[in-house]
């Protein structure tokens, strides 16, 4: 049970002028498809499952949004991957451990490409970077 291909199939970005005040950004990702997939490694057939995936970023008020579509391949066992098919079928979910893997790699591929779209279109970070804190120094004295 393992991820073995990832890709985007769709990349947009829109950035609309004059918003002013508080930007709020929300990320979201889910899941749009489950399909089953005959992964092929060397001449040796596997099953597998393709997971159809959308992440969004939307910048609000009005500001704009990033929207990046893909697809996950994961290769496991014939009975597991049955028991996931016959469940996002019948409700729309899948097990927790398999989700957990499947998002978190994911939002791992999404976080950084959306960080890269919204230096290219001019919008805020959509995740919080790290920033450093200055130190207020008395005056006449110095650190080395």
């Amino acid at each position: 049970m393992t991820i073995v291909g990832f890709s985007f199939t769709q990349i947009s970005a829109e950035k609309k002028p004059n918003v002013h005040g508080k930007i709020n950004i929300n990320n979201n990702v889910t899941i749009v498809d489950v399909q089953t997939a005959d992964l092929f490694l060397g001449s040796i057939k596997q099953p597998g499952l393709r997971f159809l995936f959308e992440y969004k970023s939307t910048y609000s008020p009005g500001l704009g949004t990033i929207v990046l579509g893909g697809e996950v391949l994961y290769m496991g066992d014939a009975n597991k991957n049955s028991e996931i098919l016959a469940s996002w079928k019948k409700d729309k979910k899948v097990s927790g451990s398999v989700i957990s893997e499947i998002l978190n790699h994911v939002l791992g591929r999404c976080n950084i490409e959306a960080l890269l779209i919204s230096r290219e279109v001019n919008l805020p970070p959509p995740i919080p970077l790290p920033r450093l804190k200055s130190e207020e120094k008395p005056e006449g004295k110095s650190q080395l």
